[in-house]
Formats: structure tokens, sequence, C-alpha cells
């Protein structure tokens, strides 16, 4: 069947667009995926479809949360006559997830994201996670390092402990510039967070934890005893076990968790 020619939509900054439109990458992306019948997609920011039609095809029915409103009559054009696609035009920032959940089919949440918001709808989808099965996101491959890095990297840091707390993080492939409309000056990488069953390492209280470790890195070159001051005195890391003099990079989720439980517990003695 000949493909209806879509109608030209330039690639906007504001809102960070840079299509996909290498077929390879595509089909990587979507292997990696791999949507089955029955399951609950749901795409952020489908653009002009390039994910979407083989995705759509698999699975038999996909949710897509797209904020341009220019882009809904080419995602309309091509897949609305589908009983299976249903489109939210809004803001992923500030939309609400579990309203997709109308069952207990857990969500896959898919996405070429843009890379101006990375960092907070990371943060806001991982509020969602135990609605979640797992999440495939393209990103700049920077962030993708900051996501999967390890204690001790240098791209370990707030975002990277966040997301190992709540997912198994896997950086899949790197995908070059060449591959988007425009190209962007920075290769882009494929992520899988899979949101733990049961977490490696819980904590008493998930905001103590979030304050703990942004204050952490609020000043990476300064050690945990100086970053940490205004939460408690050096003696007390000792306690826990915890160099004082160490920096922030070198701590595991673990070390941050106990700090983050010490700290609840002494709020409430």
């Amino acid at each position: 069947m000949p493909q209806t020619e879509l109608p030209y939509h330039k690639a906007r900054k504001r809102f960070g667009q840079n299509f996909l439109h290498d077929h390879g990458v595509i089909r990587e992306i979507v292997a990696s995926i791999n949507p089955k019948q029955g399951e609950r997609l749901v795409e952020i920011g489908p653009g002009q479809g390039a994910l979407t039609a083989d995705v759509l095809e698999r699975a038999g029915a996909l949710d897509v949360v797209e904020l341009d409103r220019d882009l809904i009559p080419t995602l309309m054009l091509r897949f609305g006559l589908n009983p299976g696609f249903r489109i939210h035009e809004a803001d992923a920032l500030k939309f609400d997830f579990a309203s997709l959940q109308t069952d207990e089919r857990p969500l896959r949440i898919i996405g070429n994201l843009p890379y101006n918001i990375s960092t907070p709808l990371i943060f806001h989808l991982l509020s969602y996670a135990g609605l979640v099965q797992d999440m495939h996101f393209m990103l700049q491959k920077e962030v993708v390092q900051r996501l999967a890095a390890d204690a001790g990297d240098n791209h370990y840091g707030r975002m990277g402990i966040m997301a190992q707390y709540y997912c198994q993080v896997d950086y899949l492939f790197t995908v070059g510039p060449e591959s988007f409309r425009p190209a962007p000056k920075v290769d882009s990488a494929i992520v899988r967070l899979t949101p733990y069953r049961k977490l490696p390492h819980p904590c008493k209280d998930i905001q103590k934890l979030e304050l703990v470790v942004r204050d952490a890195f609020s000043q990476r070159r300064k050690t945990i005893r100086n970053t940490l001051k205004q939460h408690l005195k050096a003696d007390e890391l000792e306690v826990l076990a915890i160099d004082p003099t160490a920096r922030p990079e070198v701590l595991t989720i673990a070390h941050f968790v106990r700090i983050a439980d010490y700290l609840t517990d002494r709020q409430y003695k």
C-alpha cells in the first residue's frame, strides 16, 4: 500500500524536536522494546510517528502524549482510523500517567525525549514506577551515561542514584546525529529502565533520601562532610561507617539510604 504523503513540519527548537528518520535505528529500537499484543504501551512525544507505526502494529493499541498541537493532524492522518490509537494532547511533564492504567496491566512507556526537558521528565516518570513494567527512551548520550553510571564514575550523580533506586538501568546502544532531522550536535543513546518489584535498598522516607542526594551533589568537588554539614556531623558519618572526607561520587546508593534512614530515625527520637 502506498504511504500517504505527510504534511511538512519544521522541527521546533522550543520543544526540543529532532525527528528520527533512520529506519535501521527504528527497527533496532522496536526490537529492543519488543511490544506484544495486549500490552499497555504509551509513547511520549511521537513526533511524526517514526516509532509509532511499528509499535502500534505489533501491540495493537497505543496511547501517545504529544504537546505540539501542529503534529496532531499528521498523527491522526496516519493512525486515526486505528481504533487502538489514542492521542492525548498534553505536556508530559504535567501528565498524569496513572490515568492510563485502567486495569491490572502495567504501563510500558517509550519515547524519543526532548533533550531540554529530559531530566525533569525522568524524575516525573520515576514517581509512577510502581505502575510501570519498563521504559525505553532515546536521550542525549550524556544523560544515559548519567542514568547508568556506577559509584566512582565521573557521570555518577543525583539522576543516576534516584533512577537506580527505583529501576535497573541498562544502556542499550548509541545513535549518531545523522539519524535525525535536524541533526543534533551530540550523540544520542537508548536506555531501558525496569522498575524493581522489590527495591534492593528501600529507604524509610523517600523525600529524605532525595534531599540528602540533592545536597550531597550540590557541590560535588567538596567532601561529604561539607556538603551534608547542615544535616549531620563528621562523627555521625563515621558512626555510619562512611568516610567524612570522601566525595559524594564514591558513595553507593546503600550509603545514601543509610544516611537518609539515620536522619529519619533521629528526627522521630
